[in-house]
């Protein structure tokens, strides 16, 4: 399939939080199923930098800040991402992604910068009429890069491939995400300040698992609707 889109994701850090399984099914839309790992289901925090963000045929890019709240779930023996929200400092990008993929995505505020091996990454939701929602924090690689075992809890949390959203008839679409495999490094994490789980009434307190990855090339697909069962 051609795709739509192509980009660069960059200095990303996975924070991940295993949180009740309940609680994250009554915030999908019928016809997904949770995905979980050895019966826990888990929430991620996922702050990184979108560069040369370019549609298809383009000669514009834009780069900007991104910082996305996901969990696991699969269609039809088709596991992907879910997001619950994707906070974005490009205004026109957050209305493209809204309309074209129908993904939540909301303006923010957000700051980042490298300091000493730390990369320091700040996030405030100003989107109109949308919850509020903040984080701060910092982390930083603490090893070689290396891509995950099939079958590890690393893969089950990095290596998906499809993106699921719904529009406001509540009808599920999926795209595919085309990147090579991540390398992960395993990675140090103070989080200050995250009310990201509010949106879904899941509070993110404790360490969070964590990886870092410097940089994947990646192309977007076009999405399709999914015929789900009700």
């Amino acid at each position: 399939m051609t795709h739509v889109m192509s980009m660069a994701w960059r200095d990303l850090a996975f924070l991940h939080w295993r949180v009740d399984a309940q609680t994250l099914t009554a915030h999908l839309p019928r016809g997904l199923q949770l995905d979980t790992f050895d019966g826990s289901a888990w929430l991620g925090v996922v702050p990184f930098r979108m560069a040369n963000v370019r549609p298809r045929g383009s000669p514009i890019a834009r780069d900007f800040l991104e910082l996305n709240v996901r969990t696991y779930v699969t269609a039809g023996g088709m596991p992907g991402v879910w997001f619950f929200s994707l906070d974005a400092t490009d205004r026109l990008g957050v209305r493209v992604a809204r309309r074209a993929f129908y993904l939540p995505y909301f303006d923010a505020r957000m700051t980042s910068a490298v300091r000493d091996g730390w990369y320091a990454f700040e996030s405030e939701r100003v989107h109109r009429g949308a919850p509020r929602g903040e984080f701060a924090g910092r982390y930083r690689p603490v090893d070689v890069p290396r891509h995950s075992h099939p079958g590890s809890l690393e893969a089950f949390l990095t290596e998906r491939y499809w993106l699921y959203s719904a529009d406001a008839r509540g009808r599920v679409f999926r795209g595919r995400v085309h990147h090579e495999p991540w390398p992960l490094q395993a990675a140090q994490v103070v989080v200050e300040r995250c009310t990201l789980g509010d949106l879904v009434g899941v509070t993110l307190d404790g360490a969070p698992v964590a990886h870092f990855a410097k940089d994947v090339q990646v192309r977007a697909d076009v999405i399709r609707r999914v015929q789900t069962s009700s």
